[in-house]
């Protein structure tokens, strides 16, 4: 196995020179650069990136924690983030934690001490402690933590209201709202862009807290479809509630678009493969996880953000759930 110190043989310089040549850190000649440079593809020399860290402090590697690697929508946000990440030399370490800040805080330890460069977080620990004084660079992504950590989301108050709106054109009477979670903050902004909807119509409506899982949606949905045959709208604050209510709304006989029409949110690429496709808000999920990506490389080289909140437009894909689809 090549060695550093056969490199510096090779290269007829000093062990130092071909560290700091491999580290960039420090000066090392143009004359020596070539020499170093040669010698490590002559002889095939790999870096061993656990013993630079060891002796840098400093590694490659950034966190990216996720809640719900099941979800579609996370992974496709992770794909951005990874493909971001590769051209700038940093490799992506993928963590599911479940919402659970005990999951959340032994990755955070664990990878500390592989000298993580930074983390990417989606989290609904507000004000969580282990991010505020995590002492690294940190992005929040999808979800505001607190107002010391960069942020990328979409604008979810501007989607919340696009929803219901398309709905009462679409000549919905009576809507069902999925709200997320109680204390994910992205939901929570969805829904005051629906009450803001509904302040503008005359329309009735009601809203329940759902999970983000589809067979806990097709099951909440069902039950209350069954008790208010009125509901002839649902809008969902996820792609994969929407599901769940396209399957809630099969299981009962009710033709969608015709008797029940639904939008999602988010516009997962699953949207298209429903029957029918599902009309959604759709975010940018590839931008959100880009530009999350390069903030966080940023921090980490410290270079200046040029914004610290980063609100990504939303937009109506009107699909085969509601009225007025292009077939």
């Amino acid at each position: 196995m090549t060695t550093i110190r056969d490199v510096a043989k090779k290269a007829g310089v000093s062990v130092a020179t071909v560290s700091r040549f491999l580290n960039g850190n420090g000066y090392v000649s143009q004359e020596a650069a070539i020499a170093v440079k040669a010698a490590v593809e002559e002889l095939n020399y790999e870096l061993n990136t656990v013993a630079r860290s060891l002796s840098t402090k400093k590694s490659n590697l950034i966190g990216l924690i996720l809640p719900d690697i099941t979800n579609p929508f996370f992974p496709e946000l992770a794909r951005a983030v990874e493909d971001v990440a590769l051209t700038y030399g940093y490799t992506v370490v993928l963590c599911n934690s479940d919402e659970d800040p005990k999951k959340e805080k032994n990755y955070i330890e664990t990878l500390k001490k592989k000298y993580i460069a930074g983390f990417i977080v989606t989290s609904n620990q507000l004000d969580a402690p282990h991010y505020a004084n995590l002492k690294l660079p940190v992005v929040a992504l999808d979800r505001v933590i607190n107002e010391q950590i960069p942020t990328v989301v979409s604008n979810n108050r501007q989607g919340g209201f696009m929803g219901a709106q398309a709905l009462v054109d679409r000549g919905s009477k009576n809507l069902l709202f999925l709200r997320g979670p109680e204390d994910f903050g992205s939901a929570n902004d969805r829904y005051i862009g629906f009450k803001d909807a509904m302040e503008r119509n005359s329309v009735a409506y009601e809203t329940v807290f759902c999970p983000f899982h589809f067979a806990e949606s097709e099951s909440i949905v069902e039950k209350i479809l069954q008790d208010n045959k009125d509901i002839d709208g649902i809008f969902a604050s996820s792609d994969v509630q929407a599901a769940g209510a396209l399957k809630a709304a099969h299981n009962l006989g009710l033709a969608v678009p015709k008797d029940l029409q639904i939008i999602g949110f988010d516009g997962i690429s699953m949207g298209e493969m429903m029957t029918p496709a599902l009309t959604t808000i759709a975010q940018d999920i590839y931008k959100m996880g880009a530009i999350a990506a390069r903030v966080l490389i940023k921090q980490i080289e410290g270079q200046p953000i040029d914004n610290f909140m980063n609100e990504i437009p939303v937009s109506l894909v009107v699909r085969g759930t509601t009225k007025g689809a292009v077939t």
